[in-house]
């Protein structure tokens, strides 16, 4: 406990990127939890660090007129949101003041438009999550949830507001069934994916299980309505309980008439309705005519390649993950799309063929360490125009500084996508013309 006495009141003065509240204690960062800009607020101080200090938000004394009353009874110990107690309409303004941030102290540059923010649902939006699971003691029964924010454990929660539904009581129910079975210490993790028609989800399993174990996994799924799946070692080994009666997951982007294929532990875009619209404008971005050769880099199951094909003459999509190509090449033949291709290719190393080809296009959709080897080879591909969707604002105005000053390229415009409303994730697209 900390006695009164070490109470302070301060000023919130700003947000961290990933939303933590920001007061200035003689000269000295503090982090505070729960903060918002212009709150006078009183804190509890705890560690100090080299450059700051951390803080408890004991009680706000004067609110922010953008706070809201969180709607999530998990807020503030589950650490999947950050920002349920602030505005929809001022997060989406604090991520894109983060993206023009990182542009202009990184890149020393800003686009010549600011695009309108893509937004979708704010809730019940999330058909991708992994969840952590854990048997606790003191409780006597098996949690399933996001971890807590600031430690590894696992939040005691029942539901989840931003899962798709009706798989947003999953949490719960699949902790009461895991809690049920042999595996109960020994099942660490549950990996949820939903398609359109159909959801699944990937037990991690570190024993084998038991008959018994698998016909309450059996009946679980028939009862709810899922495909379960197990995964006994790496990504390799992920099987279906019963793989005759399995369904393919898929989703469609209706804008191009594409359906696409994915497996249960593939990499996709959370949100279906941001994703869509995102796709939608960087194909508007582009202009692209029926003569283009494109080149798609880390192309995943072909979420751009895809709807590029439906549009242009060429599309190559290049992607590091082998299981990835063969979903993108195998998404194409369910399409009936000739005029697209795929290979496997690490995108950290320069000497690539296509590299040195010339191309009309080019889009790239990195990991968070960004494309920084691919834009370098940018001059050389020659393309006139170039469309950086990122999920990490910083490597985007790294990679966006190197197309500007040394490939000849400059930046036309630039916006958010608001993939994961509620967290301080952002998602982001920039358009770059030779």
């Amino acid at each position: 406990m900390v006695a009164d006495s070490e109470f302070l009141d301060v000023r919130i003065i700003d947000l961290t990127h990933d939303g933590l509240g920001v007061a200035d204690l003689e000269g000295r960062r503090v982090f505070v939890p729960g903060g918002l800009p212009g709150e006078m607020v009183r804190l509890a101080p705890r560690r100090r660090r080299r450059q700051y200090q951390e803080a408890d938000l004991i009680e706000i004394l004067e609110p922010s007129p953008a706070r809201v009353a969180p709607p999530c009874e998990y807020f503030g110990r589950c650490g999947g949101c950050a920002l349920q107690h602030l505005s929809y309409e001022k997060q989406v303004s604090f991520k894109q003041t983060i993206v023009e941030e990182a542009l202009v102290r990184i890149a020393g540059a800003e686009p010549e438009v600011w695009l309108e923010p893509i937004v979708g649902p704010e809730w019940h939006y999330r058909r991708r999550a992994r969840l952590g699971v854990r048997f606790v003691k003191g409780k006597d029964r098996v949690l399933v949830g996001f971890k807590e924010r600031a430690t590894r454990y696992v939040t005691d929660m029942a539901s989840c507001r931003v899962l798709v539904e009706p798989w947003d009581r999953l949490p719960g129910e699949l902790g009461e069934l895991i809690g049920r079975t042999t595996l109960q210490r020994r099942l660490p993790q549950a990996e949820l994916a939903a398609g359109e028609a159909a959801c699944a989800v990937v037990l991690r399993v570190l024993d084998e299980p038991t008959d018994q174990d698998i016909a309450l996994f059996d009946e679980f799924g028939r009862r709810c309505g899922l495909d379960i799946y197990l995964q006994k070692g790496g990504p390799g080994t992920v099987r279906a309980l019963d793989p005759e009666s399995a369904r393919p997951l898929a989703y469609t982007l209706s804008d191009f008439d594409v359906t696409l294929r994915f497996e249960p532990t593939d990499f996709l875009q959370v949100n279906a309705q941001v994703n869509a619209a995102l796709v939608a404008q960087t194909l508007r971005l582009l202009e692209v005519k029926a003569t283009d050769r494109v080149l798609d880099l880390y192309c995943g199951i072909g979420n751009f390649s895809l709807p590029l094909a439906s549009q242009a003459g060429r599309v190559l999509g290049v992607e590091g993950d082998g299981g990835l190509v063969a979903r993108a090449a195998s998404n194409a033949r369910l399409n009936r799309l000739e005029n697209v291709s795929f290979v496997a290719g690490d995108l950290s190393q320069p000497e690539w063929s296509f590299m040195r080809e010339a191309w009309d296009l080019v889009v790239l959709d990195p990991p968070r360490s960004g494309a920084q080897t691919v834009v370098s080879q940018m001059a050389r591909m020659n393309p006139r125009r170039i469309a950086y969707v990122s999920c990490h604002p910083a490597t985007l105005a790294r990679d966006a500084k190197e197309l500007i000053d040394s490939q000849g390229y400059r930046l036309i415009s630039a916006g958010i996508a608001d993939m994961f409303p509620h967290t301080h994730h952002v998602e982001a697209i920039a358009l770059f013309e030779r």
